[in-house]
């Protein structure tokens, strides 16, 4: 492969609370924030709690989902006093740490989540030909070995994109779990932790002129969506995961494996037909 150059990453953002029941991203924003914004060499690291509202009340958001609001047309809507809170602070956070798609936007915006979902450490990017990306999902894998760590691209336009980190020039989302929402469990944090340490030290190895070799990455994509069985009348849930398929996240589903469990004990299997990976949330 011919080499790369690609312009240096001065200016990174830190994101937490985006959702703001996940409280692990909220815990390392707020550490980092008592330090202030930090200059180090190489990068400045801007930190940003993106939905304080909702992180005051431990909530996932207050009306709206803040990650689903950055797309073009919602940046672009007018706000009047019935506008939802998100979308103002959406437009908020477009201003600060962008605007998106300008050249005046963040180098990096990385944001911080939780899932309940047994997934491990799984960086989610919009695009499968982001090398910033890519590199720093290899550096992340090649020294964390505590638990898996993944890649998802959701393969989205920009003027699409809906989540907080696409507003950078280039944009990824760290999500780790199982942790239940509203609580913070020690050995995720400390694993969302080491993940941003090792993501600014490759930042700051890249500004340097270090040169990364190339190569390949196991890469998953989302294909489809399975919704729990539900009600046709009230549309509640009437089932479950599998108990041998909770936790299982990335594991192989095949034609015929237990899919869900129902209230009242009968299992649905997989019909999909080809395999595919599994993610339960």
């Amino acid at each position: 492969m011919d080499p790369v150059s690609l312009p240096a990453l001065s200016c990174v953002a830190l994101c937490g609370g985006t959702h703001g029941n996940e409280l692990s991203g909220v815990c390392l924003v707020r550490e980092q924030q008592r330090k202030k914004e930090e200059e180090t060499e190489h990068v400045t690291l801007v930190t940003v709690m993106s939905n304080p509202r909702a992180v005051q009340e431990c909530r996932r958001y207050i009306e709206k989902d803040l990650n689903r609001c950055f797309t073009a047309a919602i940046l672009s809507t007018p706000v009047s006093d019935r506008t939802p809170y998100e979308i103002v602070r959406a437009q908020e956070l477009n201003a600060l740490l962008g605007p998106k798609g300008s050249d005046g936007a963040m180098d990096l915006v990385c944001d911080l989540h939780n899932t309940t979902a047994n997934m491990g450490l799984c960086l989610i990017s919009n695009s499968d030909c982001d090398w910033i990306c890519m590199h720093i999902y290899k550096h992340l894998q090649t020294n964390i070995s505590s638990i898996p760590v993944r890649l998802l691209n959701l393969y989205t336009s920009p003027d699409e994109s809906s989540n907080l980190a696409s507003v950078g020039k280039h944009g990824l989302s760290i999500e780790i779990g199982p942790q239940p929402h509203g609580l913070v469990r020690a050995d995720v944090l400390s694993t969302m932790k080491k993940g941003v340490q090792l993501m600014l030290e490759w930042i700051r190895l890249f500004n340097s002129g270090t040169v990364f070799e190339g190569g390949e990455v196991e890469v998953h994509t989302v294909v489809k969506c399975i919704d729990f069985p539900r009600d046709p009348e009230t549309h509640d849930i009437t089932a479950v995961i599998h108990p041998q398929l909770q936790d299982q996240d990335f594991c192989l589903l095949r034609q015929g494996d237990p899919l869900f469990l129902s209230f009242s004990g009968e299992t649905e299997v997989y019909r999909g037909g080809a395999p595919l990976s599994s993610l339960c949330e």
